[in-house]
């Protein structure tokens, strides 16, 4: 069977600042020359798309024969040189999201999604301390599944579903795959929460599957360097339990967390 292609379009927002760098007043976080930024940008998203189709070939870590599963393609790209639109919405922080309906209008989004089967729009972007934002957000004929306040009214709604992810350019291959780990989750706990949860995540320690903070062996969030080894049914992996267990900790996925979500997703 041929891998699912994904068609996806890239969009940057790159602020710049009278020396032609990345603004530093609008993004409070990160600047740098254009092209440097740039670069990164490119680069982390070959980084993330070769991280997510090795991530689709199930078992691929013991089968070498695995394929992927998907397949990303990048459409085009846009580059607007200006900041962010800020809508009037407020976050958990008292600060405001950008104004996701303004960029998608901005880019004329019913075309790529209806016309073009664009089925993924990365936003490259900033965080930062005047933003707030969504790792991954979702909109469709039915309805909003991401890791999102899942808002029926933040992203136009055409007759075919979308997801846009929000990368941050100061960040890495790592921070922007864990956008889709927590898509992943997301649609997963929808279709069967008790399957998710219980059955495949588990609980700390408990020797199931768990998720992209916390591997079988986690204890708190973000414990993928964690060197105690616990037994999981990972990689045999069965909803009321009986397969096989192996002994593992994080050198299982080399202690680094690009690969900890790698691993996981091979088990998906």
């Amino acid at each position: 069977m041929p891998p699912f292609r994904i068609p996806v379009l890239l969009v940057n927002y790159f602020p710049l600042d009278k020396r032609g760098w990345i603004d530093l007043e609008v993004t409070t976080d990160v600047t740098g020359p254009l092209d440097k930024v740039r670069q990164h940008t490119v680069d982390t998203t070959q980084k993330v798309i070769a991280a997510l189709e090795q991530g689709s070939r199930y078992h691929g870590y013991k089968d070498p024969n695995a394929q992927p599963s998907l397949q990303y393609h990048i459409v085009d790209t846009i580059e607007f040189h200006e900041a962010m639109p800020i809508s009037k919405k407020i976050g958990w922080r008292g600060l405001p999201f950008p104004d996701y309906n303004a960029i998608m209008r901005r880019i004329g989004v019913r075309e790529w999604v209806e016309q073009r089967g664009v089925k993924e729009i990365w936003l490259w972007g900033y965080h930062g301390s005047k933003m707030e934002l969504w790792e991954s957000n979702m909109s469709g004929p039915w309805g909003d599944v991401s890791n999102s306040d899942r808002d029926p009214h933040d992203l136009p709604v055409l007759s075919k579903t979308y997801t846009v992810y929000h990368y941050n350019y100061q960040r890495g291959p790592s921070e922007a795959t864990e956008d889709h780990m927590h898509q992943i989750e997301a649609v997963l706990r929808q279709t069967d929460p008790d399957l998710f949860w219980n059955k495949f995540v588990g609980k700390p320690g408990e020797g199931r599957c768990g998720w992209a903070h916390f591997p079988p062996n986690g204890e708190r969030d973000y414990d993928w360097r964690n060197p105690k080894k616990v037994w999981t049914d990972i990689e045999d992996w069965r909803p009321e339990g009986g397969g096989q267990k192996i002994e593992i900790n994080s050198d299982r996925w080399n202690r680094d967390s690009l690969q900890w979500f790698i691993y996981w997703m091979q088990n998906v």
